[in-house]
């Protein structure tokens, strides 16, 4: 059994170290770091999974970014993830407990953006059980390399606009 609780009460060491497990230590040289650079973590769409014994099992992150729009304008967004598991606790329904977790909290939430969510991520899974598409993305172009049928987006906020992604620096929410 886990507990749901939101991140910013966990140790952000432990984060940090989960983190580094699930993805390996050189994590922060993929684009999604690029796209979220500078940026914290929005707080009430930030989840961890606790076990019994209060020890850190998953995360998830949210941050806030924009797609600059080619013609103009900037329109601000969500970035889902990383969805972080200890390897050895993967298959046991903590990520998807986490991503339920985090889509419960959207509909209250008044966190600019968060009627447009992105990620990057298997389409087969994202799409299949939290109805994420690449149909609007098709456009959007990132600061590094990515799979375009990876770039996934929800929501009714989300742009079809061509432009770049990039980060929203502010403080948490």
């Amino acid at each position: 059994m886990f507990a749901l609780v939101p991140l910013d009460t966990v140790d952000p060491q432990a984060v940090e170290a989960l983190l580094d497990h699930a993805f390996g230590a050189d994590r922060r040289a993929r684009t999604a770091y690029r796209i979220r650079a500078g940026a914290a973590p929005v707080a009430t769409l930030s989840f961890a999974a606790l076990d019994d014994e209060g020890e850190l099992a998953g995360t998830i992150q949210c941050w806030p970014v924009a797609l600059a729009c080619d013609e103009g304008g900037r329109i601000p967004m969500v970035m889902v993830g990383p969805v972080a598991v200890e390897p050895e606790r993967q298959q046991a329904g903590i990520g998807r407990a986490l991503m339920e977790r985090m889509l419960e909290a959207v509909p209250g939430s008044t966190v600019e953006g968060s009627d447009a969510l992105m990620l990057i991520g298997d389409p087969e899974y994202y799409g299949r059980f939290f109805g994420f598409t690449a149909e609007r993305t098709g456009g959007w172009r990132l600061p590094g390399p990515f799979e375009p049928r990876r770039l996934l987006a929800r929501g009714s906020g989300v742009p079809a606009c061509a432009g770049m992604l990039e980060s929203r620096v502010r403080a948490a929410a």
